[in-house]
């Protein structure tokens, strides 16, 4: 039985590493704003399947540096956003 529950949590885990790499999904949008200031973005985004939120334009945090850089007003840009310490938050541009 030992041996039981060390496969189920085995392949518990497995399929929750799965579900977070799938949560990482690249969505397009165009930048709107950049404010280098307060490290945020404006995007006018599609929806993001990730977040159950739908499309519409709104204000993300961008916490890396090298990330802010990639972002420039008018861009095309796919992004994946995520929740960061309670907050949305753009985590890579592509």
């Amino acid at each position: 039985m030992n041996t039981l529950a060390r496969i189920a949590l085995a392949a518990a885990l497995s399929l929750a590493s799965a579900a977070g790499a799938f949560a990482q999904e690249f969505t397009n949008g165009t930048v709107k704003k950049v404010d280098p200031k307060t490290k945020k973005v404006t995007l006018i985004h599609e929806e993001l399947k990730g977040l159950e939120m739908p499309a519409m334009t709104m204000v993300f945090a961008v916490k890396d540096d090298a990330v802010l850089a990639k972002l420039k007003e008018g861009a095309k840009v796919q992004f994946v956003a995520e929740r960061v310490d309670g907050k949305l938050t753009v985590t890579q541009v592509k």
